[in-house]
């Protein structure tokens, strides 16, 4: 007589979770990369240098040079004048805000210069240059 072969599992009456919460977790994650792939603002070609640990705060101003010459302050575009008035009135609400600078590698060295000039007359003292990591 054949034997049945299911007869020696045992028959659970509960459901197992663990794959619905590796699917879960999985699909957290591609959420995630996908999100914070995404937000990068305005895509410039950053220099290389060492990997240094950035200090950047919250309160931190962006200014972006792109390869057009373009200049950006945070996000929006503006002409040398108006970004030196932004800045009058920032420093004026908050003497001590810091500002980075991300040029596009591209630029002219003149680009920067004129930049670094408006931040001496505004007497900005907390400025960083913004690179990319020195791959190895």
């Amino acid at each position: 007589m054949r034997k049945n072969p299911y007869d020696e599992y045992e028959e659970y009456d509960e459901i197992n979770v663990v794959p619905l919460l590796d699917l879960a977790w999985n699909l957290l994650l591609v959420f995630m990369i996908v999100v914070t792939a995404s937000v990068q603002g305005i895509s410039v070609n950053l220099p290389k240098a060492s990997a240094a640990v950035s200090k950047v705060k919250p309160t931190t101003k962006a200014i972006t040079i792109t390869a057009e010459g373009t200049i950006y302050l945070d996000s929006f575009p503006v002409t040398i004048g108006e970004l030196e008035s932004r800045l009058r009135q920032h420093k004026a609400s908050d003497p001590n805000f810091p500002v980075v600078i991300r040029g596009d590698e591209k630029i002219s060295y003149k680009s920067v210069i004129e930049v670094l000039d408006i931040l001496q007359r505004v007497e900005i003292t907390q400025l960083g240059l913004v690179t990319q990591r020195l791959v190895k």
